[in-house]
């Protein structure tokens, strides 16, 4: 399978829609899109990952590597996992939980909590 990323503007949030399997092969395309985004100067990155249906630890690497790349240049990073039990795309949601590393971002239900400027993420 494929990844397969979209990308919008919302309320001043670059929003890149990705779907399909992150892996080895497949998420340097997320982590391009992610350097596109920043040296365009949009420095306010929403990632909407509900319609990822599996990510390893390539992907999980690309995640962290986009929090350090927005973090270096004084941005913000704003995951959208679906909730605890959805069927789409909860992999990634365990898999960062597995690995220790979901606190390290700030996640949202969806992209129109993620662009509200309130603090009010679901972070753990």
């Amino acid at each position: 399978m494929t990844l397969r990323v979209t990308d919008g503007e919302q309320r001043g949030w670059a929003v890149l829609r990705v779907s399909g399997e992150m892996d080895l092969v497949t998420s340097p395309v997320l982590r391009q899109r992610v350097h596109d985004a920043v040296a365009d100067g949009r420095h306010s990155v929403v990632l909407d990952l509900s319609g990822v249906l599996f990510c390893d630890s390539s992907g999980v690497g690309v995640l962290i590597a986009s929090r350090r790349l927005l973090r270096s240049c004084q941005g913000r990073l704003r995951l959208i996992l679906p909730a605890q039990g959805a069927v789409d795309g909860s992999h990634v949601n365990r898999v960062l939980g597995a690995l220790g590393v979901r606190r390290l971002f700030d996640v949202y239900p969806d992209v129109g909590a993620a662009v509200d400027d309130e603090p009010d993420s679901l972070s753990a």
